[in-house]
């Protein structure tokens, strides 16, 4: 049986435990308990001799294997070491040789004899393999057996991690030849002088003239067990020399390639954020196979990560951050595959010091147990900065744009990488350079020295090549090995405002057949239709539309999903997902007399983007105190109204609308009036007249929720020509959900989870205001970026929805812990403007920065971030350096012993037990100390 422990942190409901399995053969049942104990890795198993029906190794066998076949293994009499022709196989069995061959070919088929060609004469010679790496592996190489026998899944599982957990804080550097062993990116080690030959790919590839791509083990066995972290089984492992022959001719899931194809596979690996990992089986002079592995999937690195023991998996290198290189990017953080790198601090405390980091126990010197495993080992490898903090910036975006990295790039002039750069997390950052409302600046630590460094200005003039067609980026897409999916995976975004375009970037950026179905006639939902041009010109918007064109995402307009096309109807076109994000179309609704003869925000600034002539004359009155309000007073104006007032609830500190706007509406003459609600419009035959407001004496309760009070007794009577009421937005929804789970909250949004954003309707994922409500355009975006990671994670079975999942949360540095020295002292660079009189155009009259104010600005910044590599919990993948676009971050071979080969048993005699002996020595030592 698999002991409670194991049970606790590494299986499932899925997983097949039985606790009454019994041989329906009493015969047969004698002979599975003696192959078990010729196979088994479980070193307890083998001291007690006690082998239970309920023991994985037991059932696996008993379902696999007819007697002919057991008593055929049970021929090799010793553990593993014993390689046989077919011949011998023949006399000790008494069988003909073409039976023999058979029998054996067709236990190799199942995965649970191997044969290689190592003979003089290069015939074939079998032998019985290790359970892991081996039979666990060729077994799930098949999809006929793992098809027949789900139930394999289970035990390759526990063969990966239960007997090796028994003794994983007992190996030393480098694993000892108990089975995978990292081997670095060869780029990241090339110009080291102390870098051996065993420690690179190429001296792999260059020993062997065979090779095959085969099916992930690994991958696959996570998918059947509903623990796949959206690292999807496709052709990642490469098998060499009588290995590959082995795959090919058992008929498993594999098949002959080319050396160029082997090292496409690996730099497409390198890309994903793959470890790539080299048998530890024979000695110096002879692997099996290079995998590429993910930490979410992979049994080999689990058994370091799960354990908390490094030496099982981690090469002779670690990574260092050369602190006055580093950037924090975070890109190293995103790829490092156990969580070694973290985001953190680069400046100093008040006290003058550097924050220390914290180093990761290891077993080395400390009594190991199961409290010291760390069963969320996928999940904190997604933690990315320490408890202390990082730069501000990054954590206050919601994209979480790597915000002091682009503006070194921008500072040192390197404006297309920099552009690059923030298109990883944020598709439409021209849109955002016109229109964001600049969180990362509210929190920017130079802001407590001066000013905030003008991240979006800096940010609008790096986005300003996505105007010129010959500038712009449009990035390479692809899956990985299959470089596009197929119309099977057909996925359909439904609104084409800022959260839809994201999804429909991020889905086709990495392979997707995508279709953005969109009612209106153009795309950009609220930016086109509810921004007026002033603020963020058409073109911006179209150029960054343009690129997700040209990545092949397709866009139907003028479909009103639910009416002209249902989901249903979709579902039958093959869409395997959706994702809804059709914003909050129309205005709220306050229930005052007379409330029909009042437009809505939303829906004058539609009227207006469409047609900019004079629509309005007299006085307008605006209701409402944020940002959309803001923009219909501005827009009023240039509508041709002789004067325009707005009246909103809040106090002049607690209006919602960004301060900077505020300041642009009175230069421009709006007259704003706080702490005013209105009551009544007024009119006559139909026709405005004015309107009735009533003084606001609180607007939010003493837990901040909103919650008006007003004095009935006090108000005010206004005479106006027309009354635009901006007091927020609510959803259209029509039949679009019609005969879904999905479920509606009462203010028009809809349900979602608040990480996953699968709805009710487990194919329905929405994101963007009408899943949380009206906030910004940065905030849809980020919202399209993870509808894009759960939708990935849906359409493949198998896979969890947050199962090692980055949740992207960034703390930030304590701002009132840091001593600030040394800094440029330039004052903050402020934007031109272009000539003309700003409040009478509908054209943006704002000016994007010079390079000289660029570079001004960019030099303004404290550089607060920090990369911070745990040295105790890397492994040496070299990952992070392939990331770096700042030369910060190198290996170094701070463990040669790790790359020391060992063949099998020999393992366990020179380098297992000499290790764990020292090891006790050392723990008693310290004990006694």
């Amino acid at each position: 049986m698999i002991p409670e422990k194991f049970r606790n942190y590494m299986f499932n409901e899925n997983d097949f435990m039985p606790d009454d399995y019994h041989s329906e053969d009493e015969e047969k049942e004698k002979l599975v308990k003696k192959l078990v104990l010729l196979i088994s890795d479980d070193i307890q198993l083998h001291s007690v001799k006690d082998v239970s029906c309920n023991d994985p190794d037991f059932w696996l066998l008993d379902t696999l294997l007819n007697k002919e076949q057991i008593r055929l293994m049970l021929s090799f009499k010793k553990k593993r070491v014993v390689k046989l022709s077919i011949e011998e196989i023949a006399k000790r069995n008494e069988m003909t040789v073409e039976h023999a061959k058979e029998v054996a070919d067709s236990i190799c088929e199942i995965g649970l004899l191997e044969f290689d060609y190592e003979t003089k004469d290069h015939s074939r010679q079998y032998f019985v393999p290790k359970f892991v790496v081996g039979s666990g592996e060729y077994m799930m190489m098949s999809s006929k057996v793992t098809e027949e026998h789900p139930e394999v899944a289970t035990f390759f599982n526990y063969a990966s991690s239960v007997p090796v957990g028994k003794v994983a804080h007992m190996v030393p550097p480098g694993g000892g030849g108990l089975g995978m062993h990292v081997i670095p990116v060869e780029k990241a080690i090339n110009t080291n002088p102390q870098a051996v030959s065993v420690e690179k790919i190429s001296h792999w590839l260059n020993k062997y003239d065979k090779y095959c791509l085969d099916v992930c083990s690994c991958r696959r066995q996570q998918r059947i067990r509903g623990e796949g972290a959206g690292d999807i089984e496709d052709y990642y492992c490469i098998a060499v020399g009588d290995m590959a022959d082995f795959l090919v001719e058992t008929h498993k899931d594999a098949r002959y390639a080319t050396y160029d194809e082997v090292m496409e596979v690996l730099e497409i690996s390198e890309k994903k954020g793959y470890v790539h990992q080299i048998t530890n089986l024979d000695g110096e002079n002879k692997i099996v196979g290079i995998c590429n592995c993910s930490n979410t999937t992979c049994n080999a690195l689990r058994t370091s990560q799960l354990f908390n023991t490094p030496n099982m998996s981690a090469s002779a290198y670690r990574a260092h951050v050369d602190r006055t290189k580093c950037a924090a990017c975070g890109k190293c953080v995103e790829v490092c595959p156990v969580g070694a790198a973290k985001l953190g601090q680069k400046l100093c405390l008040q006290n003058g010091l550097y924050v220390e980091y914290p180093k990761s126990e290891l077993p080395d010197d400390v009594k190991w147990s199961p409290a010291k495993w760390n069963k969320n080992y996928r999940e904190d490898a997604k933690i990315n900065t320490y408890d202390t903090g990082t730069a501000p910036c990054k954590g206050a975006c919601p994209a979480h744009l790597s915000v002091q990295a682009y503006i070194k790039m921008a500072a040192d002039g390197r404006y297309d990488e920099a552009l690059r750069l923030i298109k990883q997390d944020n598709p439409l950052p021209a849109v955002c350079g016109a229109v964001c409302n600049r969180r990362c600046e509210d929190r920017c630590t130079r802001g407590t020295v001066d000013q905030p460094v003008a991240i979006d200005e800096i940010k609008k003039f790096i986005a300003a090549q996505e105007i010129n067609a010959e500038k712009r980026y449009v990035p390479e897409c692809g899956n990985g090995i299959g470089k596009m999916y197929g119309d099977e995976y057909k996925i359909a975004v439904i609104g084409a405002g800022p959260a839809g375009l994201s999804a429909a970037y991020y889905l086709r950026l990495n392979g997707y057949p995508v279709t953005v179905f969109e009612k209106e006639q153009e795309p950009g939902g609220m930016l086109r239709y509810g921004i007026p041009s002033f603020r963020l010109d058409r073109t911006v918007i179209d150029a960054e539309i343009e690129v997700i064109k040209e990545m092949g995402a397709e866009f139907r307009f003028g479909v009103n999903v639910g009416s002209d096309v249902t989901l249903d109807e979709l579902r039958a076109q093959g869409y395997k997902a959706f994702f809804v994000a059709i914003g909050m179309q129309a205005g709220r609704k306050i229930g005052i007399p007379n409330e029909e003869l009042a437009e809505s925000g939303v829906e004058f600034l539609k009227r207006t983007n469409a047609d900019h002539g004079k629509l309005l004359s007299g006085k307008t009155i605006v209701i409402g105190g944020g940002n959309v309000a803001i923009d219909v007073a501005r827009t009023a104006l240039r509508a041709g109204a002789d004067t325009v007032e707005m009246y909103c609830l809040e106090g002049p500190d607690e209006m919602p609308a960004a301060k900077d706007e505020i300041a642009e509406a009175k230069e421009e003459g709006i007259i704003i009036k706080n702490c005013w609600g209105p009551k009544e419009i007024l009119a006559e035959n139909g026709v405005v007249k004015g309107i009735v407001l009533k003084q606001c004496t609180q607007v939010y309760d003493r837990n901040g929720r909103f919650s008006p009070l007003y004095d009935e007794n006090e108000t005010k009577t206004v005479a106006c020509d027309h009354v635009i009421l901006s007091v927020g937005q609510a959803a259209v929804w029509g039949d679009l959900l019609k005969g879904t789970k999905a479920e509606v909250r009462g203010n028009g949004t809809i349900v979602a989870d608040p990480i996953t954003l699968q709805t009710g309707e487990p194919d329905i994922f929405a994101g963007g205001d009408i899943q949380h409500g009206a906030r910004f355009a940065i905030d849809a975006i980020a919202d399209g970026r993870e509808g894009y990671v759960s939708i990935h994670r849906y359409v493949h079975p198998g896979q969890g929805l947050t199962i090692g999942r980055d949740l992207r949360t960034f703390n930030e540095l304590d701002r009132d812990n840091i001593r600030v020295e040394t800094y440029d002292n330039a004052q903050r660079q402020v934007p031109g403007m272009k000539p003309g009189d700003a409040a009478r155009t509908y054209d943006d009259m704002r000016l994007t920065f010079t390079e000289a104010q660029v570079r001004a600005e960019a030099n303004r910044c404290l550089k607060c971030g920090l990369s911070v590599v745990d040295q105790n919990r890397c492994i040496g993948c070299g990952l992070c350096t392939t990331r770096c676009e700042f030369d910060a971050i190198h290996l170094e071979r701070d463990m040669p012993a790790a790359s020391n080969m060992y063949v099998g048993e020999e393992g366990k005699l020179k380098a297992i037990l000499p290790y764990a002996a020292k090891r006790e020595i050392r723990i008693l030592t310290k004990k006694n100390r």
